[in-house]
């Protein structure tokens, strides 16, 4: 597992005023990583996840916090909340078996959709991709998600019917 890259921790604020902290999660995040699942939407949940559920296995907790920086980063927005921190907003990108690509995901909270925060998430997660050797990101939305699919393209992702499952869209774009 690599070091923990604190080169990609920063500090933003939002258009709206609010202030977040970008960077990349760790393993001791499993409490925080909960409950901003339990606290999404059931609309986001499903949009995010493709499947009903209310918060997230032991096993796939782990999966999703103790990662090796370089085939699967994640990067998490925290904001402030007294003197603790609440997650925000997640992306993430897992290396596919074809070496120079990889698939992400995004999900944000629903009180913080609109703020740009999924906009800075996005932009370095593809800055982290790129300086990891990685030369496409690929992902997966479901066809009635049109805020995601509207995002991805003013983001320079292609979009491309999935024949084999037309209830979803194919993105991919080259880093």
């Amino acid at each position: 597992m690599a070091a923990y890259p604190q080169g990609l921790v920063r500090t933003r604020d939002l258009s709206d005023g609010r202030r977040v902290t970008i960077r990349p999660i760790r393993p001791g995040d499993v409490e925080i990583v909960q409950d901003f699942v339990r606290h999404l939407s059931q609309e986001s949940r499903y949009s995010r996840f493709m499947s009903q559920l209310n918060e997230l296995s032991a096993s796939k907790l782990k999966y999703f916090t103790d990662i090796d920086y370089d085939r699967h980063l994640a990067l998490i927005a925290v904001a402030a909340a007294g003197a603790e921190e609440i997650e925000v907003g997640v992306a993430r990108y897992v290396g596919l078996p074809q070496p120079e690509r990889c698939e992400f995901a995004i999900a944000v909270d629903d009180a913080w959709q609109g703020s740009g925060v999924a906009g800075i998430l996005m932009t370095t997660l593809m800055d982290a991709a790129r300086e990891r050797g990685f030369q496409s990101m690929n992902g997966t939305v479901l066809a009635t998600n049109h805020r995601m699919l509207c995002f991805v393209r003013r983001l320079g992702f292609t979009l491309r019917g999935d024949a084999e499952d037309p209830g979803t869209v194919a993105v991919e774009r080259q880093l």
